[in-house]
């Protein structure tokens, strides 16, 4: 049917990589040939280190396993995102991976919670959360597979290094159909008639041929932007930290299984715990900090010695008005940028490869599948970046200009409604297409101080003190089962054995997850 059949990937990185092991798991026997060019004289960003659960569909897909990936990439696990002071200072909530109490709570756990609070319950909501207090206590544990026990009501993700898992992908697809070639492009050929790409010229002469490339070149964007102007929708006004530091320092005693991310005058801190370091990172405004107090503010605030130097990074927040242009997809930073304040990085890069598989051309003619592409993965990063303007405008701090802008700025229509609702009436309104389900809407707003004015009347036939005695009676079962797990320690330790189990049965909670 005349298909695209040789696929040149631009890049490699985490991005380069994941798209390459994807294409090869999925199309490889019916391509000619899929060719990966990447330089090791360029550096990589390497986002992605703090994950969220969708990517063990990813790997389990591939057929990774989560014993080898845990040895390989010093990986941990993660039960969610600690957020400090971004509310107000002194404020801390857990987003975490699953829900809040138990399952098929209609109309939703939070309006028990809410009605209870009628009758003096003092319990904050994120107490009825397994994931939350198994980070608290420093355990772990796989979901359990019996539906009726509080620990079947959460999922896990991983903190990794990212550029081991870049090269764990390397090592496995290029044992197949994948060809990596080194070198810089210092040369895009073209179609003059229909300004399809048709080639790339390395600095060593070489010329690569393909039919259809795939841009994984970071921030420069060299084919979707700089050859074929998809154009840029900019979000800086939302998001206006343009700016980070990151470097290494040395593994905490006690390795947790939580990202933390703390708010700061400008911006705010990261710390993802891997098993032989911590990454660590400072993101800011460069209106609002200057690069050497950004600098100090960061080193001043790290707990553990310095492993290297600061590295700084600039970027600017949003999109490509279109991501597939003629017959180039981009994938990863060459498509955006959001911030890595709720770990989404290697979502968007997944997502995307996701939808390009799905809609692969099956001729020259793929007109149909390039809008639809563009279509999803346009509301993909519309809702992952509403979620994040969540965090910096619901606040009510107003100790710096950097916090006052943030709290008074004119919001996305998509985003005041969403929060208009929970506002008034407690309701998440469950969209099927895009990031994050209600109960993360909701541990976002009742952590940052959005309560409900009312809750749903359907639960008024249960009087506060039944529901109090409910909610009671379920954190009981979620103290006695979370005090039943191994540490994290002891969890990574039995879990990267040679003879570890691998849980492919239950890859978490589908009803938040899946």
């Amino acid at each position: 049917m005349n298909a695209p059949m040789n696929i040149v990937i631009v890049g490699g990185g985490t991005s380069g990589w994941m798209t390459a092991a994807a294409l090869d798991h999925t199309l490889g026997k019916h391509l000619t040939s899929i060719t990966l060019i990447e330089s090791d004289s360029i550096s990589t960003v390497g986002v992605g280190e703090a994950t969220i659960p969708h990517l063990r569909y990813f790997n389990t897909t591939l057929g990774i396993d989560e014993n080898e990936l845990l040895r390989k990439t010093n990986a941990t696990y993660k039960l969610g995102i600690d957020f400090k002071d971004w509310g107000q200072i002194g404020d801390s909530y857990v987003h975490p991976f699953g829900i809040f109490g138990p399952p098929k709570s209609d109309p939703g756990f939070h309006h028990y919670w809410l009605k209870s609070k009628e009758c003096g319950n003092q319990d904050s909501l994120f107490d009825y959360s397994p994931a939350i207090q198994a980070a608290r206590m420093g355990t772990f544990s796989h979901p359990s597979s019996d539906p009726t026990s509080p620990l079947a009501s959460f999922a896990y993700a991983f903190h990794i290094d990212a550029s081991k898992y870049a090269l764990l992908l390397r090592e496995r697809c290029t044992k197949n159909k994948v060809i990596r070639i080194e070198g810089k492009i210092t040369e895009v050929k073209k179609n003059q008639s229909s300004n399809d790409i048709t080639s790339v010229v390395l600095d060593n002469g070489k010329t690569i041929h393909g039919d259809f490339f795939i841009d994984c070149s970071g921030f420069r964007a060299l084919l979707i932007e700089q050859e074929l102007k998809a154009g840029f929708e900019n979000w800086s006004h939302w998001l206006m930290c343009d700016s980070a530091f990151a470097a290494p320092t040395a593994p905490s005693d006690t390795i947790p299984t939580i990202t933390t991310a703390t708010a700061q005058t400008a911006g705010w801190q990261w710390k993802i715990p891997l098993q032989h370091r911590n990454g660590n990172g400072l993101v800011y405004s460069s209106k609002h900090l200057s690069d050497d107090n950004a600098e100090a503010l960061f080193c001043n605030n790290l707990e553990e010695e310095l492993l290297a130097p600061p590295k700084k990074i600039s970027f600017t927040a949003g999109r490509r008005k279109q991501s597939w242009v003629n017959n180039c997809v981009a994938i990863g930073l060459s498509s955006g940028f959001l911030e890595p304040l709720e770990s989404t990085s290697l979502y968007l890069i997944q997502a995307s490869i996701t939808k390009l598989i799905e809609l692969f051309p099956a001729s020259k003619d793929f007109t149909a599948q390039k809008n639809e592409f563009n279509r999803q993965i346009t509301v993909e990063y519309e809702r992952a970046r509403d979620f994040i303007i969540l965090h910096y405008c619901a606040t009510q701090r107003n100790d710096s200009p950097f916090w006052d802008h943030c709290r008074t700025m004119e919001l996305p229509e998509s985003l005041k409604e969403i929060m208009e609702g929970f506002k008034s009436s407690g309701h998440i309104t469950r969209y099927s297409d895009g990031l994050f389900l209600p109960p993360s809407w909701i541990a976002v707003c009742i952590g940052q101080n959005i309560i409900p004015e009312e809750y749903h009347p359907a639960i008024n036939s249960l009087s506060p003190q039944t529901i109090l005695k409910q909610l009671q009676s379920y954190k009981q079962q979620c103290d006695y089962a979370v005090n039943s797990l191994p540490s994290h320690a002891d969890a990574l330790k039995n879990n990267m054995s040679e003879d570890a189990t691998w849980p492919t049965a239950n890859l978490g909670f589908y009803g938040v997850f899946s």
